[in-house]
């Protein structure tokens, strides 16, 4: 019977169309192997009847307790059955993959990444409600128990914030320069949040200068050598449905690590100076990461003077409306996070909680100075990587048992200061067990291991989400040489089909 064909195609084309229809073939189907191609009506009931029994032996495969699970056994004839695979085994995907030996090459453990390299879409955490709990979520009780096991929204929201340090390090390297001649235009960055706004670009002046036979070896240093630099941002959540999940209105700083020569050159003014505001002579802090953040320069602010100038405008402006304020930085950033975080805690006289996320940091003070910020009841999550050389720093060659018994007295040694969340580059599955230095302080390789970080007892989770895209990019000589044959495998497939996919080998997911 043929159904309003004269209505759809033009009659030049009826004859092609019919021409063409009859040389169709039914093929075969998995769920219904015999394939006939004409169907008696005294044997359609026993074929539904077998359609939908294989159907069910399918369905059944796919629901097994433990879908990665492989058993071989033996069958009568000698040939090996494999029994207890996952619903893409079933389906055969390799047929229209030819190029693939077996669904094993994607993975050595996890056969359902697959299905993620298929997907258009990347799989994310859950973007849970906060609700009234965001207050703990903010470290209002140090977060205690959120922390092992690592709580899935604190991880969420700690590979967020890291983020927003990301896009920081985007934001100073496209465009690095500055200007000696007039102050800097706002600056655009790309927040991996659109709910968040940026308010304001922030600035750190360093007060040294270099040697004048600096210029004279390497003249075309260019911004290496500017005494002034852009940092990092202010921005604020804009946006009423993200404001509702997270309970308040966030308020965000993030702060890049070091880039330039004369940051290194602060880095290394290891010694302990007064906080000038305080008339405890005890409260000390590094004089490099003093001095980038006191600063002024030629046409811009201290870093000091940017911060409180804008978080006292958006108290003004939200006033009425819970608020948090979130320092986040890696590195040199998450130093100076701590400075922020202390000058801001009381630049107004109701300041909202301040919570600081701080990624691979330095020591930064002294107890002196931590006890400063305990009564100002500022929260700080150190999130540390266990082979990380920079989060020891100053004051490596000082034993640490030694260290902990002097600072009960002695005000020149250095302490660091929070709750701490301790990840182990050497636990991740996809990262060589000797990575280098680089790899270990690498913020990528921070977000990495606290996506897939679960307990001390079981560190690296087998359903991470994050893509490792970004790590193979970076750190590709560090990545198991698996993951980089065949993340390269995966562009040439990729270019071959010419369909969507992601252009990354994901983690492993469930």
């Amino acid at each position: 019977m043929m159904i309003g064909v004269g209505l759809t195609l033009p009659a030049h084309n009826l004859n092609v169309f019919n021409a063409r229809r009859a040389s169709f073939k039914c093929q075969k189907s998995p769920l219904n192997p015999t394939s006939r191609t004409h169907v008696s009506s005294a044997s359609s009931t026993e074929l539904t009847r077998e359609t939908l029994s294989n159907l069910e032996k399918l369905l059944q495969k796919s629901n097994q307790p433990d879908p990665e699970r492989v058993v071989k056994t033996s069958t009568s004839n000698g040939s090996i059955e494999t029994k207890g695979k996952g619903l893409l085994e079933g389906l055969n995907l390799s047929r229209i993959w030819p190029e693939m030996k077996a669904a094993e090459e994607m993975s050595p453990r996890h056969l359902n990444r697959l299905q993620r390299l298929l997907s258009k879409t990347m799989e994310y955490s859950p973007r849970n409600n906060l609700g009234s709990r965001w207050r703990e979520y903010h470290g209002c009780n140090d977060w205690s128990g959120l922390l092992d096991p690592l709580d899935e929204n604190l991880r969420r929201e700690v590979v967020r914030y890291g983020e927003f340090v990301q896009a920081a390090y985007h934001g100073f390297h496209s465009n690095p320069a500055m200007s000696t001649d007039e102050a800097p235009l706002p600056r655009h960055v790309a927040l991996p949040d659109r709910s968040y706004k940026v308010t304001k670009s922030l600035y750190t002046t360093s007060s040294v200068g270099l040697p004048k036979w600096v210029d004279d070896v390497a003249p075309d240093l260019g911004w290496m050598t500017q005494r002034s630099s852009w940092i990092g941002y202010v921005a604020v959540c804009d946006d009423k449905r993200e404001i509702h999940r997270m309970g308040r209105r966030d308020i965000v700083i993030a702060l890049r690590g070091t880039a330039t020569c004369m940051e290194w050159a602060e880095n290394f003014r290891a010694q302990l100076d007064q906080i000038p505001e305080s008339d405890d002579p005890t409260q000390r802090v590094e004089r490099g990461f003093l001095s980038l953040h006191k600063t002024r320069g030629a046409h811009v602010p201290s870093l000091a003077e940017l911060v409180v100038e804008e978080v006292q405008r958006l108290i003004e402006m939200y006033k009425g409306e819970p608020l948090s304020i979130t320092i986040t930085g890696h590195s040199l950033g998450a130093a100076l996070s701590l400075l922020v975080a202390d000058k801001i805690s009381s630049c107004a006289p109701h300041v909202p909680p301040v919570a600081v996320f701080s990624f691979g940091g330095p020591r930064v003070g002294n107890k002196g100075f931590v006890e400063r910020l305990n009564k100002k009841n500022v929260k700080v999550l150190r999130i540390v990587n266990n082979q990380d050389l920079i989060t020891k720093v100053p004051g490596i060659f000082i034993v640490e048992k030694v260290q902990q018994q002097q600072q009960q007295d002695n005000p020149w040694t250095y302490s660091h200061i929070g709750t701490e969340l301790r990840v182990d580059t050497k636990m991740s599955p996809y990262l060589k067990s000797n990575v280098d230095i680089a790899c270990c302080h690498d913020l990528e390789a921070y977000l990495h291991l606290v996506d897939g970080y679960l307990s001390s007892k079981c560190p690296f989770r087998s359903n991470a989400k994050r893509s490792l895209a970004k790590l193979l990019h970076d750190q590709g000589s560090n990545v198991k040489q698996l993951y980089t044959h065949k993340a390269l495998s995966l562009n040439l497939e990729r270019d071959r089909f010419s369909f969507p996919m992601p252009s990354c080998l994901p983690s492993p997911s469930q």
